[in-house]
């Protein structure tokens, strides 16, 4: 099927082929209400309940086929799209995509390592050094905010082991769990960039049929990460525990109070955004909840 970059009145979404941001992504695509048939290929997914389809591709190829047209948004690393905006600063081209929404899955971040042996001062420790990396762009700028004068030493990959074989004094990479690190006999020290996954656009905005179809998606992306950790409080209690109750509930919207059997018992709802473990529960219980009840939500729409 054919990717042209022509007007069109469909949208596109381009997502990892595979990868550690792949199948959240599908999720949290289905959870917006979108579904598809894909090509034999499996490369390109035709959008059969809204006119959005899916390109899945690399995760390094998605910010250019933004800034190129051929997709309209992308799931991808915040770190990916970072490093590749800085690319076209230091090209001296402007931006033509942005981070439209934190997504809250695929997190990691983008630290300095060094030697377990290194007696870690401070980043005026780094003049002079070698620093490997996959993200030069992002380090070069870390780098001159810093005033630290050091060399930038580009590999495609395995970066861990570049201290082991003499090609650097230490490293920048992504580290999630940290097992890489301690496996090569290094400790990260700083930290250049929060990291996860985001959903990226163009710069400028949409015309014509895809600006509706964009807002659209927005709005119901919007409402599956609020709904995603959310769930329906109900309770009855006696008006007089409300100011022992409602301090219990900070993550939750303003309630929904109902009166019940008389003026001082109330019927309570409350929709909350964080986790209601059992403790919670059982706070809610002592200070005079009735009746409790977690139920959950499966969309939202404001």
């Amino acid at each position: 099927m054919s990717l042209s970059t022509e007007p069109r009145d469909r949208l596109r979404i381009a997502i990892q082929k595979s990868g550690r941001l792949a199948e959240p992504a599908r999720a949290l695509l289905a959870a917006c209400g979108l579904s598809w048939r894909e090509s034999r290929d499996r490369l390109f997914c035709y959008g059969e309940a809204l006119p959005i389809d899916l390109l899945l591709v690399r995760d390094d190829d998605i910010p250019g086929l933004i800034a190129d047209g051929v997709c309209d948004f992308g799931i991808v690393g915040r770190n990916v799209l970072r490093e590749q905006d800085g690319d076209r600063e230091q090209c001296g081209r402007r931006t033509v995509f942005r981070e439209l929404r934190a997504l809250g899955f695929g997190a990691c971040r983008l630290a300095l390592a060094v030697p377990e042996s290194w007696d870690w001062t401070g980043p005026d420790q780094l003049a002079g050094k070698r620093i490997a990396t996959t993200y030069p762009a992002l380090l070069r700028s870390w780098l001159a905010k810093n005033a630290i004068d050091a060399d930038v030493v580009m590999l495609s990959g395995s970066v861990e082991i570049a201290p082991r074989l003499g090609q650097a004094d230490l490293v920048c990479d992504l580290v999630s769990s940290g097992a890489t690190l301690i496996a090569n006999q290094l400790k990260p020290v700083a930290t250049l960039l929060e990291s996860e996954a985001v959903l990226a656009g163009p710069a400028d905005d949409f015309e014509g049929a895809r600006a509706g179809l964009a807002e659209l998606l927005l709005r119901r992306m919007d409402g599956a990460l609020r709904t995603r950790n959310s769930k329906l409080l109900m309770f009855q209690a006696q008006r007089s525990a409300l100011a022992q109750l409602l301090p219990l509930l900070p993550d939750a919207e303003e309630p929904t109070l109902l009166q019940v059997d008389g003026a001082d018992r109330l019927a309570l709802q409350a929709l909350c955004h964080g986790h209601l473990t059992w403790q919670r529960l059982e706070d809610l219980k002592r200070a005079g909840a009735q009746g409790l009840m977690v139920l959950p939500v499966e969309s939202m729409l404001a």
